[in-house]
């Protein structure tokens, strides 16, 4: 996400807290309202023809998982309640049933909500299980094997950038490094990645896309194509006068694109994507900006697919944009999740449509405010997804309304070409109510018998219809989700397990740098199975990382509490860890966390500083520490004052801690260096 688009993501927020009412009369019960009836007379009449021939292809609506780690938290949900998280999502007729997944291809650093691991951390290092990424597109594809994959880098190792914090200086490199993951995505997982990206949201560079597709072409990669930049249009003005270029690309893929696309994006002839959209809170109303995205990306921009970030929001929700995500599942402990009205929305149009369908020419805006879009599979089946959403075209905030009662339509679809013999159509209803808050998602009607060919709605406010001739329309449902907890106020894990399957701990969520499970064979004792940090080079970073690492763990409303761990030092001379409570930033503001650090460091001294960077000491001595032995800290904080513990022992008290009055645990360290971590234990009050 760029800058811009991050900071309008905050503003929608906040315009969307400061608006809890809303100047509307109430709602009627029943709305979209079928009339198998002649038209009425003040009714407008939509002509649904394929006789000239159809228009665009139609590609999907996808989710995107990265940008960064907000898929962290579901990969440590217990079953049954993963399996149907991940049901909502890809399962088809079912719930979202998503054409598309998109992931990032991890770099080591901070991409908005945490850091996802690369699978080469250093030049000579490749390693195609770290993280959960590989484990979610095999998910997805269990689910829907015909699923488009696509990956998209947005940070990288430091070694990428030949002595320079750009990617683009080695293209050869880095052309290396991406068709590698692509490659042991194949090798490894049998997952074929159908696309692939540049630089997230960063400044392109035609010499690497043309090297990158070259490289993609000599090593047996061909049928991968390329969409770029993942920004703005601005690439289809070169891809107009540079044939190498235009013939490197595949899709133009622009971000937030507010439903428009540019002229020259539409005369390179190349299919437009919205390869990142929505960023709405994922609650009952939140899915309403989507459904009039979903339609009018189309219509205003002739967009072919549109890819939601995020595909779930399983990140602790005090990170920056929790809740963003066509659903929310963010707490593994309690095996709660929550399924809200942007899963069905989407399933308005992914259940009555897959990608390779075409849309009609005759396709557009109601003439009272809403939109319609048509599809058809060109074997006589044909899908209408109607929106009234009353959304500005800019960041979705609602407007101020007149009185709800002027806001009806009557209108009239006329099918016609090889539709005219269709007589029945399969109806599907979701209605947004702001002031009740009684909305109703993704329900049956019974089904329209057309009259010579033709049918009439009653279309009210902020609501969607789907009008099919499918009939596997389904509203998948489990038993009821388990009740929301808090994090557990007593915690601990030792990290003994011997095949780590992820990058990270449960419940751990890297900010910056990464840390693994490790096995420590040169230590035969009790510190074999370890947490590593292991990047040791400050990354080509996206966010604004902080210097040093951490990972933070928690509840974010802990104010008393203790947290221990055993910590061993691999840095000589210079290296250091630190535990912590109270942090209060993460994400892309983690470089201004505070809280309280309590910091050993290999040359025998220690810190107490009131934030990460170390710059607000409270207490600082000499404490004996040093490399390459195992220490235990514990670190204590009850109202406004804390102490600190070394090898079981008092190495500092009375403390006074003034602000953040709350946050998580963490753990980290002085700078990008190796460090382990053992038996953690907290005890919150």
């Amino acid at each position: 996400m760029a800058a811009a688009a991050r900071t309008g993501r905050a503003v929608q927020q906040q315009q969307q807290a400061a608006r809890p009412h809303l100047h509307l009369c109430s709602l009627l019960t029943w709305a979209c309202l079928c009339l198998s009836l002649p038209p009425p007379g003040n009714a407008a009449v939509y002509l649904l023809d394929d006789t000239g021939g159809l228009a665009s292809e139609f590609d999907g609506i996808g989710g995107l998982s990265g940008g960064g780690a907000t898929s962290r938290l579901l990969v440590n949900y217990p079953e049954p309640y993963r399996s149907q998280i991940l049901d909502y999502l890809f399962k088809p007729n079912f719930g979202a049933s998503l054409h598309i997944l998109k992931v990032e291809i991890g770099g080591d650093a901070q991409t908005t909500d945490g850091t996802e691991p690369s699978h080469m951390h250093y030049e000579n290092d490749e390693n195609y299980f770290r993280g959960y990424e590989w484990w979610l597109m095999k998910e997805a594809k269990k689910r829907n094997p015909n699923i488009k994959l696509i990956g998209l880098p947005w940070a990288f190792p430091g070694w990428i950038g030949c002595g320079d914090d750009w990617p683009y200086t080695c293209p050869d490199k880095t052309a290396y490094y991406v068709a590698s993951w692509i490659h042991g995505a194949k090798v490894y997982h049998n997952l074929d990645i159908d696309y692939v990206g540049i630089w997230n949201e960063r400044a392109y560079n035609k010499k690497y896309i043309q090297v990158l597709r070259q490289s993609l072409d000599k090593v047996g990669l061909k049928n991968v194509g390329i969409i770029a930049a993942d920004g703005n249009w601005g690439i289809a003005n070169d891809m107009l006068v540079d044939p190498y270029l235009n013939g490197a690309v595949e899709i133009i893929g622009a971000h937030y694109p507010g439903t428009l696309s540019s002229i020259n994006a539409k005369k390179t002839q190349k299919k437009l994507w919205s390869s990142e959209d929505y960023s709405t809170v994922n609650n009952k109303v939140g899915g309403g900006c989507w459904a009039r995205i979903l339609n009018q990306n189309y219509i205003n921009g002739n967009m072919t697919a549109t890819i939601a970030w995020n595909l779930v929001a399983s990140y602790y929700k005090e990170l920056p944009f929790g809740r963003d995500g066509l659903m929310t599942a963010a707490e593994p402990w309690s095996g709660h999740y929550e399924v809200q009205s942007p899963i069905w929305i989407t399933a308005h149009t992914t259940q009555f449509t897959q990608p390779g369908w075409h849309y009609l020419k005759t396709v557009g805006h109601l003439q009272k405010g809403g939109s319609y879009v048509a599809l058809t599979d060109g074997k006589g089946n044909l899908t209408i997804i109607i929106e009234t959403m009353t959304h500005d075209h800019s960041v979705c905030i609602r407007p101020p309304l007149p009185p709800f009662s002027v806001f009806q339509q009557n209108v009239t679809f006329k099918l016609q070409g090889s539709f005219k013999h269709i007589e029945t159509l399969n109806v599907w209803h979701s209605k947004f109510d702001f002031v009740k808050n009684s909305s109703k998602f993704f329900t049956k009607l019974s089904e329209i018998k057309l009259i010579n060919g033709s049918f009439s709605l009653q279309l009210k406010l902020d609501e969607i219809c789907t009008i099919t001739t499918i009939s596997t329309g389904n509203r998948g449902s489990f038993p009821k989700t388990p009740v929301s907890k808090p994090f557990p106020k007593v915690y601990k894990d030792d990290f003994n397990v011997e095949v780590p399957p992820f990058s990270e701990a449960p419940n751990f969520a890297d900010q910056t740098g990464v840390f693994e499970y490790f096995i420590n064979y040169k230590d035969p004792g009790d510190h074999v199975f370890t947490l590593r940090q292991v990047v040791t080079q400050r990354p080509i970073t996206w966010a604004s990382d902080a210097d040093q690492t951490i990972s933070i763990i928690g509840d974010y409303k802990w104010k008393d509490l203790s947290v221990t761990c055993d910590v061993l030092i691999e840095e000589a001379n210079t290296g250091g860890v630190f535990i912590a409570g109270r942090v209060n930033e993460g994400g892309q503001d983690v470089r201004h966390a505070a809280g309280l650090f309590f910091w050993i460091f290999a040359n025998g001294s220690y810190i107490v500083t009131n934030d990460l960077r170390a710059e607000v000491v409270l207490a600082s001595g000499q404490s004996g520490t040093r490399a390459g032995t195992w220490h235990t800290l514990t670190l204590s904080i009850k109202d406004n004052l804390a102490s600190g513990l070394l090898n079981g022992n008092l190495l500092w008290k009375g403390v006074r801690v003034l602000k953040p009055y709350n946050g998580w645990a963490a753990i980290g360290t002085h700078t990008f260096e190796l460090a382990q971590f053992d038996n953690f234990r907290i005890q919150a009050s």
